[in-house]
């Protein structure tokens, strides 16, 4: 099978033992968690729940129930236990530690000499490690193949595939063959819908309910809850990062 693509989309990958690259990257900009808690409810709920902000504009009788969707629900404390995991401080380091061309490449030691940068390998403390894998396409390198795909298979303390659909446009050619090589081989995975502030309000809803469709009818390995985040108002990337830090057993939620 050809190789899946990775847009930005389906690269990120979560292993164990040892966090998170890019997403921690606006964290600088973004209210520490105990600043969005003072915020008035509905502000609240936008950033942190976007599903359920998205759930008041259906209208009330033709209302699929997207809150019926949110298998994932842990409370407001415990995505602000989550935080911790993603601000790094003296003795929590958050770093990047290589690039990887092939498995063979893939480091076991705390940070293997040079390699070329293909696959980077981000380490959140001891906790976990981030993999953001190169983009399918025209522009994805001539050893893509030998390289994401024998990756994908073979490593074995890879715990969650994370594939990034631009919520503008929806799923695309490139995301379903990301899709099959994930159902194929057996991989768990999540979607993540990313920039949902660009669409409008009523474009985005659209976009959520036939991903949520597609999931439910199409696939088997898929996480059943979509996670629609924006890197701009910092929209869903808390409740995303709760969600990484308890699938790395490293939290406990209800």
């Amino acid at each position: 099978m050809a190789a899946p693509g990775l847009l930005p989309g389906m690269g990120r990958l979560i292993e164990m033992p040892a966090a998170l690259g890019r997403l921690s990257r606006a964290y600088s900009k973004s209210h520490a968690f105990t600043e969005v808690l003072q915020l008035p409810k509905m502000e609240l709920t936008k950033l942190v729940f976007p599903l359920q902000e998205l759930q008041r504009h259906l209208l009330p009788d033709a209302k699929p129930d997207l809150l019926q969707l949110r298998i994932f629900d842990p409370s407001l404390e415990a995505i602000a236990r989550a935080e911790s995991f993603f601000k790094a401080t003296p003795r929590h380091r958050i770093e990047y530690v290589s690039s990887a061309v092939r498995l063979d490449h893939a480091p076991d030691l705390p940070r293997p000499e040079g390699h070329t940068k293909k696959m980077d390998f981000f380490k959140v403390g001891k906790y976990f490690t981030l993999v953001d894998m190169p983009g399918y396409g025209y522009r994805a390198p001539e050893d893509f193949v030998d390289m994401v795909e024998t990756y994908l298979k073979e490593r074995k303390n890879l715990l969650r595939t994370f594939l990034l659909v631009d919520s503008v446009v929806g799923i695309q050619k490139a995301d379903n063959i990301a899709i099959e090589m994930c159902e194929e081989f057996a991989l768990p995975y999540v979607m993540v819908l990313t920039k949902i502030d660009k669409p409008s309000k009523g474009l985005l809803l659209k976009q959520v309910l036939e991903i949520q469709k597609f999931v439910d009818t199409k696939t088997q390995g898929c996480f059943p809850q979509l996670f629609p985040v924006s890197a701009m108002t910092y929209s869903g990337i808390h409740l995303l990062r709760c969600f990484i830090a308890t699938i790395t057993g490293n939290l406990k939620t209800n």
